[in-house]
């Protein structure tokens, strides 16, 4: 049986603006050393799925030179592969007009490897699955299309397309991102919510992108396509992704916002974390550029105290003198110069924070330079003249930033 996988790739990611200013959300970095779309991936080799096609279209050449830098290890000579497909107007002029019409618009490609099964999955949420297991569950259930899901909380409906289902697990309602939605019937105060990762009999599939294209909708498979399949009684069933004993929900988060990124970070740094990527059993891959270990080094300002460094993450190249480093993940090559205090932030490629300076809840996006002395998010009015600051009280600066 041939099992193509899709990963779709091409969002902008409007939430997590300044971070996709200049980078499509997929190529955006996390925890350190990887990238986004490197858990998707990653799920994908250790699942053995090694005929993928990532499906780019804005501001895709960070992530294309990613890939093209640190997936480059399949072998061809087995057929096997990781392709970036940008955007192309095959059917017309118009980009991509939502996720089904990604892969309606690349039906040729399904055309010349005429797989069984289509694995289509989004390159931007974080997460360890099994895919062989989604798969076996879809084929015994002779399913025409199986969609993965996860419990959440209620008041999360918003954000989601939540599934009622049988005892049987069969799909009998999708509501898409409902104010009022159908919930566990086990549990009230939870919704079964699509995980956005769909297996589906690729004729089945094929016969619907092509119909949907044909009809004045959002041409979205989470909109129209799976609410359409619903109602015509195709066999839609549901993958539950949780503990099978307990029924406790496996790690899953969709970093769709500001907030939701660094909430991420913050989920790794706990004893044990909330979400652990030390797992020799399921290692992230990631392309990682060559740099010498990171040094902390005491400071040359006279001080008694040695620096307090605690439940922070510091990746390979970083020089930190600082007087504090706490809650944090700093990316490689970061420096953070004598008397800086640095607390619950994260701190992309290359950032330098100067002598003296503080940081609270800040995300600095690579190459950017705080000057010596300089307070963000202690003083959020003064922040909002200058930076992007959340709802929460979350700042973020721009790539390239040098501040005065």
């Amino acid at each position: 049986m041939r099992i193509l996988t899709l990963i779709l790739a091409g969002g902008k990611g409007e939430r997590l603006y300044p971070l996709t200013r200049d980078r499509a959300k997929p190529a955006v970095p996390f925890g350190g050393i990887y990238r986004i779309i490197d858990f998707t991936l990653s799920n994908c080799l250790h699942s053995g799925m090694k005929e993928i096609l990532i499906l780019t279209q804005y501001r895709s050449f960070s992530l294309e030179k990613h890939i093209q830098l640190g997936w480059n290890i399949l072998c061809n000579k087995l057929g096997e592969f990781i392709h970036v497909v940008s955007a192309q107007q095959r059917i017309d002029e118009m980009w991509y007009q939502g996720t089904a019409d990604a892969v309606y618009q690349n039906l040729y490609m399904l055309q010349q490897f005429r797989p069984d099964l289509t694995l289509i999955l989004s390159g931007d949420h974080l997460y360890k699955m099994n895919y062989k297991e989604l798969i076996e569950f879809h084929l015994s259930l002779d399913a025409d299309l199986t969609v993965a899901t996860v419990p959440q909380r209620r008041e999360m409906s918003r954000h989601f397309g939540v599934m009622e289902v049988d005892a049987d697990q069969r799909v009998v309602s999708f509501q898409e991102k409902p104010l009022e939605p159908r919930c566990l019937p086990s549990d009230p105060d939870k919704i079964l919510a699509s995980m956005g990762i769909y297996v589906f009999n690729t004729r089945k599939m094929v016969r619907c992108l092509v119909e949907d294209a044909k009809s004045h909708t959002q041409h979205d498979f989470g909109r129209d396509i799976i609410p359409r399949m619903v109602q015509s009684e195709d066999k839609v069933y549901a993958y539950i992704f949780w503990d099978p004993e307990t029924k406790s929900p496996r790690y899953w988060r969709d970093v769709g916002t500001l907030d939701s990124y660094w909430e991420a970070h913050m989920d790794l740094l706990g004893e044990p974390p909330v979400f652990d990527l030390n797992d020799p059993d399921w290692p992230i891959l990631t392309h990682e550029p060559p740099a010498p270990p990171a040094r902390v080094l005491e400071p040359s300002t006279g001080e008694d105290e040695s620096p307090r460094i605690a439940r922070s993450m510091i990746s390979n190249g970083c020089i930190l003198k600082a007087r504090s480093l706490v809650n944090s993940v700093l990316s490689p090559n970061v420096r953070i110069l004598e008397g800086a205090e640095v607390a619950d932030s994260i701190l992309l490629e290359g950032v330098t924070v100067g002598q003296g300076a503080r940081l609270r809840r800040v995300i600095v996006d690579k190459r950017s330079v705080i000057p010596k002395g300089r307070a963000i998010g202690y003083d959020l009015a003064q922040d909002r003249r200058h930076f992007t600051v959340t709802d929460t009280g979350l700042v973020v600066i721009p790539t390239d930033s040098v501040l005065e």
